[in-house]
């Protein structure tokens, strides 16, 4: 589970028609890039002006998993703020908080838990995470009482 790599074709958003031009392809990387580092400035201009909050690259990962996997809380609640999918899961069929589990980022298990994320829900799940890496004194307790636990629906078929 590494959605921190960055390919070369991190630069094109999925699901975004061919054609793009080279300014939007550069502007989708930047956002990216920005989520990685936590820069919140950039999306606090960003979002509010129409960013798509599920902005998602070639691999599935939305810019609310790349803040989540690289400890960024206070953007992850931003983007929650601003409709990103806390359930969203990538092309893997990971989800944000089964990677904050994975990167013990628990200021972010606390911010996305709070944004509705589901830990049964993904593979692995987060609750399974939780299992694999130890962590069950920090987040079973809380996991078993999150208020989003078993609400996330898959996407359904277009």
């Amino acid at each position: 589970m590494d959605p921190s790599v960055q390919q070369p074709s991190d630069s094109q958003a999925a699901g975004v028609p061919q054609g793009l031009t080279p300014e939007l392809v550069a502007f989708a990387s930047q956002m990216y890039d920005s989520a990685r580092k936590g820069d919140i400035a950039v999306f606090e201009q960003a979002l509010p002006a129409g960013l798509p909050p599920n902005l998602t690259n070639e691999k599935g990962d939305t810019l609310l998993m790349l803040a989540a996997y690289h400890g960024h809380a206070d953007l992850v609640r931003l983007l929650i703020q601003h409709g990103a999918d806390s359930n969203r899961l990538n092309d893997r069929g990971q989800s944000p908080l089964a990677g904050a589990v994975f990167k013990k980022e628990d200021a972010v298990i606390e911010a996305l838990l709070e944004g509705g994320a589901d830990p049964e829900y993904g593979s692995p799940t987060a609750m399974e995470c939780v299992s694999m890496f130890k962590q069950e004194d920090a987040w079973k307790a809380k996991f078993e009482a999150a208020p989003g636990r078993g609400k996330a629906q898959p996407p359904r078929p277009q």
